[in-house]
């Protein structure tokens, strides 16, 4: 079920370990002497970090440590031993936050993402990600040319154009968000066009169910990928469909929003990756995005861990009665009661005012005293559920605005 790219794609799980155990410790060494990271792994021995349950112990790395680091020490905030010169591109994301880029092979990993989506030599694919400022144009460009294939560096915009080259150049395969190869592919039926699309690999936004199928009348397989600037290809989809395939040059952990700590397989909790590239080695860089870990292996033949794919944001801050309620307030009044499973703030009104539930998990227990801390914790009253364990949705949230804004 599409093209493997390597042979680590269906190493076994011992092997894998053995690798990460090997290279890992190397790249906390690597960060431990990078002024961005300060004293965050001051102390750490890297030798013992050698798996993803030792990572636990590491602190995480949010988007805003990295534009506090950055505006420190520009461009990249002391967090790659390689200064902007040694990089062949920097790249400019919201914030601003800047990235590097590097046009060795396979920089950003996108070419197991394009291989697994059947894309390889022979192939010339229409790539649409932007290629200004922002990285996408180029993490396409540079794994097409990892998997063989030529490329058609389109952009965004002028679909008129964009149409009549993919005819006449006969392009087969597109890159880009879900949602423009619609437009295209529209735009060329109204023009008289006949495109040679059969693969698409998409990502960048959602790729609803209804439009997939819809490339699929259309003879187009349509399989998507998550990614960031700052990490390149973190899972991709095969054609399979069970899921997304982690990227053999990260190591993924799912934790409770708010906090670095792991979830248990299955449960909703935010992206957390450690990349294993040398160049530019995040350590536990929380991606701010809700996923959950899928048990057992792909049907694929791919062995890596899989996970379902983007489900919506971990930052939940809510302002109630006036006051931000943020998801680690939350996480750390669990932590003062070990007899809790999990708890959830519920924002609500009451007549014109703001009130606020707090719904606990856990077997029994002492609402007073679940109040009390609350008082402590989050800084405003409010009412106590105490539920059963399992009775709170596997969502990932921690808070919950019911309040209508319409």
């Amino acid at each position: 079920m599409g093209q493997f790219f390597d042979e680590l794609e269906t190493r076994s799980a011992e092997t894998r370990a053995a690798e990460i155990a090997l290279r890992l410790p190397q790249q906390v060494a690597l960060a431990q002497g990078l002024s961005g990271y300060g004293s965050r792994l001051e102390g750490v021995d890297a030798s013992a970090i050698t798996t993803a349950e030792a990572l636990a112990s590491l602190p995480v790395l949010r988007k805003s440590d990295l534009g506090a680091a950055q505006k420190k020490a520009p461009p990249f905030g002391g967090l790659t031993a390689v200064n902007a010169v040694g990089f062949a591109h920097i790249f400019q994301s919201p914030g601003p936050i800047y990235e590097p880029g590097n046009m060795s092979h396979d920089w950003w990993r996108a070419g197991r993402f394009l291989a697994a989506a059947g894309i390889g030599s022979g192939d010339i694919v229409q790539n649409c990600f932007s290629y200004h400022l922002t990285p996408a144009g180029m993490m396409f460009e540079n794994g097409a040319r990892a998997v063989g294939a030529a490329v058609l560096p389109a952009g965004v915009g002028q679909t008129e154009l964009q149409a009549q080259a993919a005819h006449d150049i006969g392009c087969t395969a597109y890159v880009g968000t879900p949602d423009y190869l619609k437009l295209i592919l529209d735009k060329a039926e109204e023009m008289g066009l006949k495109l040679k699309f059969s693969k698409a690999a998409v990502g960048g936004g959602a790729l609803f169910p209804s439009l997939r199928q819809e490339y699929k009348d259309r003879g187009i397989m349509c399989l998507q990928s998550y990614g960031t600037a700052d990490l390149g290809t973190i899972a991709y989809e095969t054609p399979a469909m069970e899921g997304m395939i982690v990227d053999e040059g990260v190591i993924v952990e799912i934790v409770r929003p708010g906090t670095g700590d792991p979830v248990a397989p299955g449960e909703v909790g935010e992206v957390v990756v450690t990349t294993l590239n040398p160049d530019y080695p995040l350590i536990r860089f929380a991606t701010g995005d809700m996923s959950a870990v899928m048990e057992g292996q792909s049907p694929c033949g791919r062995t890596n861990m899989r996970i379902k794919g983007w489900m919506g944001r971990a930052d939940q801050t809510t302002k109630i009665k006036g006051m931000f309620v943020r998801p680690e307030q939350v996480a750390a009044f669990v932590a003062k009661h070990s007899e809790i499973f999990k708890a959830r703030v519920v924002a609500k009104r009451q007549g014109e005012m703001d009130a606020m539930t707090v719904m606990v998990e856990a077997e029994g227990g002492d609402a007073a005293a679940y109040a009390k801390s609350v008082s402590e914790v989050l800084k405003l009253k409010g009412e106590i559920e105490i539920v059963g364990r399992g009775s709170l949705p596997n969502d990932g949230k921690v808070i919950e605005d019911l309040r209508s804004y319409d």
